[in-house]
């Protein structure tokens, strides 16, 4: 559940080079896109893009300290470099947590920890469900628990609260009778195969979710003109809509009633004060059923990872855990 945004610039210097990066076959025609940094024998941990659909930049590979991790970032099916491009195809939640599985087992890792935020928080909470013998630590970012409510209430509860023009514009690309279920109908438009309807709405949706985005966004109003012009389509709109059209192929509140297979292992949850795409309310309630989960809230921050202070926070949490985990496993 996050717009593609691109790293703060002046950074480009010091994102480490990967120790590896190739393509992977992952079945069902798919080749998955993985790279690796830090050092060879680092604690083993992974990075868990959000999205979904939105694909691991070089900025990422600066959450992690190059002295203490071997870090693996890798792009979900149908995301970023993974081949095929764009494809929903065999594209399921229960698919990528058998690629994060792949993954850990190619490289020989016994336990690692994950790291995600937004749709990634999302995955790593399934994945840590899945298979919690495998992780030894959590770090998530802006918990969404891929509940149609948390759609609900960003798209139809925030946006017109906060943004009251914007969501004017938002729904000025719906007819009367979608407006009564926006969100199904934005869906709709974006997995249409005719470009005429597919381009405005991936645009707008897009643009809208960038501002919900970032507690001071550049500009509160879509620019409709644009929209069915010749800029790029961006990535995400596609995946999502297949994602949150299918519920995010999770079963009604599965992350929360499986908390409790979390237990025993630690957790940080950085959230953004003033998230209005996964507010604290979402964060609070996984901490109340998983009690070895730490909440660290930045004050004066949103949803983004480059909002002032998230990024930082991230980067604390990782290095914090690390240590942790390290002392209880020596």
């Amino acid at each position: 559940m996050e717009a593609e945004a691109a790293a703060q610039p002046g950074k480009a210097t010091e994102r480490p080079a990967p120790l590896s990066a190739q393509w992977w076959p992952a079945g069902q025609g798919h080749e998955i896109y993985v790279e690796s940094v830090g050092r060879a024998d680092g604690t083993p941990a992974v990075y868990l893009h959000g999205g979904p659909g939105g694909g691991c930049q070089p900025d990422h590979r600066r959450l992690f300290s190059a002295e203490r991790f071997h870090a693996v970032l890798f792009d979900q099916r149908g995301a970023g470099r993974s081949r095929p491009k764009a494809s929903r195809d065999a594209n399921t939640l229960a698919l990528l947590i058998a690629d994060i599985e792949l993954i850990r087992e190619r490289f020989g890792f016994e336990r690692w920890m994950v790291v995600g935020g937004s749709w990634g928080a999302t995955l790593a909470l399934a994945y840590a469900q899945a298979y919690p013998q495998r992780v030894n630590g959590l770090v998530l970012r802006a918990t969404f628990l891929g509940s149609r409510d948390e759609l609900d209430a960003a798209f139809l509860g925030a946006l017109p609260r906060f943004y009251p023009g914007l969501n004017e514009d938002f729904l000025s690309l719906l007819s009367t009778e979608e407006r009564k279920l926006p969100l199904a109908a934005y869906w709709r438009r974006i997995l249409d195969p005719d470009p005429a309807i597919h381009g405005p709405a991936a645009r707008a949706w897009h643009d809208t979710e960038r501002i919900l985005s970032e507690h001071v966004p550049g500009r509160s109003r879509l620019d409709l003109g644009s929209l069915s012009g010749a800029r790029p389509l961006p990535s995400t709109p596609f995946m999502e809509a297949h994602y949150f059209s299918n519920d995010c192929f999770l079963r009604p509140n599965q992350l929360l009633d499986g908390a409790a297979r979390l237990a025993g292992i630690p957790g940080i949850i950085v959230q953004g004060r003033y998230d209005l795409l996964c507010p604290p309310s979402s964060s609070d309630a996984l901490a109340a059923r998983w009690p070895e989960a730490e909440v660290r809230v930045v004050e004066g921050a949103g949803h983004s990872l480059y909002d002032p202070g998230v990024r930082d926070a991230v980067s604390q949490a990782i290095a914090d855990l690390q240590i942790r985990t390290s002392k209880s496993e020596s």
